[in-house]
């Protein structure tokens, strides 16, 4: 039976993680369902204000779960600091389920919000997916969308860890959120297109369930194309290079408290 206080922080861990797809898979529903090219069509947006609404969405998950658990919302965040930072390893695999709950129920949410567009730009659910889940640019080269995985995912523990560092950077009370967010919208505009940027097993195989259970057939999990376990193994791999990566340099170098 879980105790009270695990059961507070795994809440926690599934609404942070529901906010981030709901902003995340939100802004990419109104990006692509709401934008055909008809003549006159007003655009609802681009990858700018993907990127941007990825980030918000990742700070405002932050600032809803960090006093309760931490702000994990990310499987390889966890791992890192089961690694590193000697955060119990008996709660990691916990969290992880609650991060990918959190994204599963995020995804529905956005698809349940604009179903009557599916219904129109998509009817088949053959083409839509991607709205919830990654999908390589390079469908015949997956290392090159693995090697995206690992890069991302690395650049963002070890800024993570930078910004969280107390003996590296102070930041000002209730900041580390928005610079978290900011580190996220850095990531995807400059490595977001080999393989839709997951960096986050939780954030992909949630929504990608979804897709499988709601009937989408471009599901990258039953469909034969078997890419899944990209943004599942790349995030976790980079996770623990990058963490580990700031201890063995930046980490190694700065004074003890």
């Amino acid at each position: 039976m879980l105790s009270s206080r695990l059961t507070a922080e795994l809440t926690a861990e599934f609404i942070g993680t529901m906010l981030i797809i709901l902003f995340g898979g939100g802004v990419v529903a109104m990006t692509l369902l709401f934008s055909t090219g008809a003549p006159g069509e007003v655009v609802k947006g681009g990858y700018t204000n993907i990127t941007l609404a990825w980030g918000l969405g990742v700070t405002f998950g932050v600032y809803a779960a960090g006093r309760v658990s931490g702000a994990h919302l990310n499987p390889a965040v966890t791992l890192a600091l089961a690694l590193f930072r000697g955060f119990p390893w008996a709660k990691a695999a916990p969290y992880a389920l609650a991060q990918t709950a959190g994204a599963f129920a995020g995804a529905a949410i956005v698809y349940l919000n604009y179903r009557q567009a599916f219904s129109q730009f998509d009817p088949l659910l053959e083409k839509t997916a991607g709205i919830f889940c990654t999908f390589p640019a390079f469908p015949g080269a997956p290392a090159a969308g693995f090697f995206d995985q690992v890069l991302g995912t690395a650049l963002l523990l070890f800024l993570i860890f930078a910004v969280s560092d107390e003996r590296n950077v102070t930041l000002p009370p209730g900041l580390a959120p928005v610079v978290i967010g900011l580190i996220v919208v850095g990531i995807g505009m400059s490595f977001g297109a080999l393989h839709g940027y997951a960096i986050n097993p939780a954030r992909d195989l949630g929504p990608r369930l979804f897709t499988v259970l709601a009937g989408f057939r471009n599901n990258g999990l039953t469909d034969g194309s078997g890419v899944w376990w990209i943004p599942i193994a790349g995030p976790l791999l980079g996770g623990v290079l990058g963490a580990g990566l700031y201890d063995w340099t930046i980490g190694r170098f700065l004074p003890e408290e």
